[in-house]
């Protein structure tokens, strides 16, 4: 538990660091930076015998799906959500992600909860709602990118789970398949869409401090998921 909120809170502030103090123009690209990073991580963790996850086949597609679509969802949104918004509403919002999981394990998974888990839950969405009611710089975008970013996480944590129970694909396997199915579609998109250009134009990719930042942001993308 320490380390995965360790981990969070460092990759927020990263990402809220290289795209709105160094005004980093793609969110989609760093989003893509993060899944070249798992998947290269992973291969070679494989290679060198560290990790096992199952050889790619036709089978994989088929085990794997719709996660891959959940994925880059979630990590699109997420990315879109931290440049919008400030961080103390950006950590408010993310509280729905709690009550939307706890319905959809409570529909696909038939989990039930204790009534003290309810109960606890509702405070937290009361106390986000409060928090929220008085924000000034109410940012429609940021607000429609964060719930969307709570669905998606929501949903991907369930589908995972449900994957990691009846398709034998192993937690490595999961993150190494979807990143890597996934990848060349978002780097298409961005290509197609000029966000690509704007990336690679940007200029402060000679600032070190710049570069250390985005290259924690990857490392770290792939370190949450873990």
């Amino acid at each position: 538990y320490m380390g995965y909120a360790g981990s969070s809170f460092l990759i927020t502030v990263v990402n809220k660091t290289v795209l709105t103090s160094f005004r980093f123009p793609s969110y989609l690209c760093l989003g893509i930076g993060q899944m070249i990073t798992t998947v290269v991580a992973l291969y070679v963790a494989k290679m060198n015998k560290m990790v096992q996850f199952p050889d790619l086949d036709r089978s994989i597609v088929i085990k794997i799906f719709p996660l891959p679509l959940l994925y880059v969802g979630n990590h699109v949104t997420g990315l879109g959500s931290t440049k919008k918004l400030s961080l103390p509403m950006f950590t408010v919002l993310r509280k729905f992600t709690i009550l939307m999981t706890m319905m959809l394990e409570a529909y696909m998974l038939r989990k039930t909860f204790p009534r003290r888990v309810v109960c606890s839950v509702m405070a937290i969405m009361f106390g986000a709602l409060v928090a929220a009611s008085s924000d000034l710089a109410f940012d429609v975008g940021g607000y429609t990118f964060i719930l969307l970013n709570d669905a998606f996480t929501a949903a991907n944590g369930v589908y995972t789970k449900k994957k990691l129970g009846d398709q034998g694909l192993g937690k490595y396997g999961v993150l190494f398949y979807n990143a890597l199915f996934i990848v060349i579609p978002t780097l298409l998109v961005s290509a197609v869409t000029g966000d690509l250009d704007k990336a690679v134009a940007f200029e402060d990719w000679g600032k070190t401090t710049f570069v250390l930042c985005f290259l924690i942001s990857c490392f770290m993308g792939f370190v949450l998921k873990y």
